[in-house]
């Protein structure tokens, strides 16, 4: 297949995949901070080669995972859900009778 035919936007995207994104962020999470945890007692090595930089990679790759976990609470269960919810009413709303109880006819 030629990058002519991949480009000209003839093909069809695939379909997103689903699975637990929640899952999936909380294992990358996981590894980085199993790696930063391990590399640690390390720290004088890393400084002595010039790597210390690969500590404070896996430091911001556990922070940037616990932003994505708190994202993915957040915004995943929202964006995949097929129907919308219908807003419910708030404390200011009013029945049909009128905010006083009368049946608004201004008859005793």
């Amino acid at each position: 297949m030629r990058w002519a035919e991949l480009a000209n936007g003839k093909r069809e995207a695939p379909e997103p995949l689903e699975g637990n994104i929640t899952a999936a962020v909380a294992a990358g999470t996981g590894i980085w901070a199993l790696l930063f945890l391990g590399q640690l007692p390390f720290y004088g090595w890393y400084a002595e080669h010039g790597h210390e930089w690969w500590i404070w990679s896996c430091l911001v790759g556990t922070g940037l995972g616990l932003f994505g976990l708190w994202y993915a609470k957040r915004h995943g269960p929202a964006s995949t859900s097929a129907e919308p919810q219908a807003p419910s009413p708030g404390p200011d709303s009013t029945t049909e009778s009128g905010a006083d109880g009368s049946d608004g006819s201004g008859g005793d």
